[in-house]
């Protein structure tokens, strides 16, 4: 069985309730599940949101909607992860993030097909980037999850789910999915007002005539309007990642000055 774990939460430092905002009158978080339920390997959706009181909103949007929710830490996302997934014994966990409102059933599918023909442990569009910042799919085996969950320690593994597995190819059987041309300048997640700008303005021109546009039809789309190309591209990639990077120098250099 393989299950889709979708990370959401309302409390972003860099652009509060985001996922919630309204793209043609429904909120971002539902164009995005809409998209993800259109992939044909995934057997089950379940939303990973806090038991913080600010993601509340959040429970009553999928309970409202039918989408099956589980709430868990707020800032240990791996923990978040594994309670989210252990109960239902899956065979693979594809990871997808709720700032990713233009992701492509068709590259998830992709993705997984390719970490499961390969026998991987964990496969991803991600590790060498050539698909656009917002097509983001990881897949790893259960198993992985859980070493990750009794393991892992440091603040970016613990925030961000699977640096702990892919770290370590020694260990585990890592495989990148590569598109066939480099499209990772292009920047199609939601982190920053102009974000969301880019992805409102893209639903709008593609959505009212073709509900299941995929990623060719809004390259098609920048390519006839050139200008929102370049609309958000003033934003680092990961920054969220390096940030948690970071954390985990402090907390090396506060070791170091601890007396013995």
């Amino acid at each position: 069985m393989i299950l889709a774990i979708l990370q959401a939460r309302l409390s972003s430092t860099r652009l509060p309730g985001k996922v919630l905002r309204p793209i043609l009158g429904a909120p971002m978080l539902l164009k995005q599940i809409e998209r993800v339920r259109r992939a044909r390997c995934i057997d089950r959706l379940v939303l990973a949101t806090s038991d913080d009181p600010s993601d509340d909103a959040i429970e009553k949007l999928c309970h409202e909607n039918g989408i099956e929710c589980f709430r868990g830490s707020l800032n240990d996302v791996l923990d978040r992860f594994y309670q989210a997934a252990k109960d239902k014994s899956p065979d693979y966990v594809v990871r997808l993030t709720g700032d990713c409102p233009l992701i492509d059933p068709d590259i998830i599918d992709r993705v997984v097909r390719h970490c499961v023909a390969g026998q991987f442990d964990y496969a991803s569009n991600t590790i060498k980037p050539t698909f656009p910042d917002g097509l983001d799919v990881e897949v790893f085996r259960f198993g992985c999850l859980e070493a990750s969950w009794r393991e892992a320690t440091l603040p970016s593994q613990r925030e961000h789910v699977t640096p702990f597995i892919h770290q370590q190819p020694g260990r585990f059987k890592i495989g990148n999915y590569a598109g066939a041309q480099n499209l990772s300048h292009l920047r199609w997640t939601v982190d920053e007002t102009l974000d969301f700008e880019l992805i409102r303005q893209i639903y709008e021109s593609l959505y009212p005539t073709k509900p299941d546009f995929n990623t060719d039809d809004v390259l098609a789309l920048l390519d006839r309007r050139p200008e929102l190309k370049t609309l958000n591209t003033a934003y680092a990639r990961n920054e969220g990642y390096q940030r948690s990077l970071a954390k985990d120098v402090a907390r090396a250099d506060r070791k170091k000055e601890e007396p013995n």
